[in-house]
């Protein structure tokens, strides 16, 4: 195990880190509550340290973001620890399968090919992987853990690569109207949420073909709901509650029209 504190030479950030949760780990001595976790104990956290760094983002606080980066690679340690106790990998097995790939996704910067557009030909790298390794549907490669959201575009976008997708924005834009009409007549109500599934990704289809990433794009709805909202609440005071709807309607206009100002 490596060391963490006691070696006259300092540890690079790194080795400490992996010593820190070698150390929390160990049987003898350890963290009872580390000790107890496995892949899929730790992976709702690593989903949520993931959001999290989006959001420090999103805030454009350096701090944050180099706060909330450092749990996101606690999880990435915790992982490869936990490989390593159950003898599958380890975490230089982890770093060097990530610097192999990405120098072998980019034979322009790493290697002597030419190209006059490096989108495509990450893509065509990218197919000759998964080609590599057998027949397999195009949409295997998508995480089933993925925002309903995000896994719609991908899923969408990986049909795409093999011919099944509209050939311009309008044919999504039309499904969007035919799938509306079917919530409004769904017989009841598991046809009705049946429905506004197919509504939803119908929507983000329709996104996708104006070129805007629909996770992205509700989650600044949701930030621009919730911030709207709260400068109702003010306007409103401790009565909101009991104010009518109008009432409430002519503040949220307000609030709009003072963003435009």
């Amino acid at each position: 195990m490596a060391e963490t504190a006691s070696s006259s030479e300092p540890l690079a950030p790194i080795d400490r880190l992996l010593g820190v949760m070698a150390k929390l780990r160990d049987p003898d001595g350890g963290c009872e509550w580390d000790l107890a976790q496995d892949f899929s104990t730790i992976a709702p956290y690593t989903i949520e340290e993931a959001y999290e760094v989006a959001d420090a983002i999103d805030g454009g606080d350096p701090v944050a973001i180099c706060d909330e980066l450092g749990d996101l690679l606690l999880q990435v340690v915790f992982h490869s620890q936990i490989a390593t106790d159950e003898g599958l990998f380890g975490f230089d097995d982890v770093a060097t399968a990530i610097s192999d790939k990405m120098e072998r996704r980019h034979p322009h910067i790493f290697g002597d090919a030419k190209t006059d557009d490096v989108r495509v030909q990450w893509e065509a790298i990218k197919a000759a992987e998964r080609a590599a390794d057998g027949p397999k549907s195009a949409l295997d490669s998508v995480a089933l853990s993925l925002p309903a959201l995000l896994r719609a575009q991908k899923l969408q976008g990986r049909a795409a690569r093999v011919g099944f997708d509209w050939p311009d924005a309008e044919g999504p834009r039309a499904k969007i109207a035919e799938e509306l009409a079917e919530v409004v007549t769904a017989p009841d109500d598991a046809a009705r949420a049946e429905e506004i599934g197919d509504l939803l990704f119908a929507v983000v289809n329709y996104a996708r073909h104006l070129g805007v990433d629909a996770e992205s794009a509700l989650r600044a709805a949701n930030d621009k709901f919730a911030r709207r909202f709260h400068a109702v609440e003010e306007r409103a005071g401790p009565d909101i509650a009991n104010l009518s709807l109008d009432t409430l309607e002519a503040h949220w206009l307000e609030v709009k029209a003072s963003e435009r100002s």
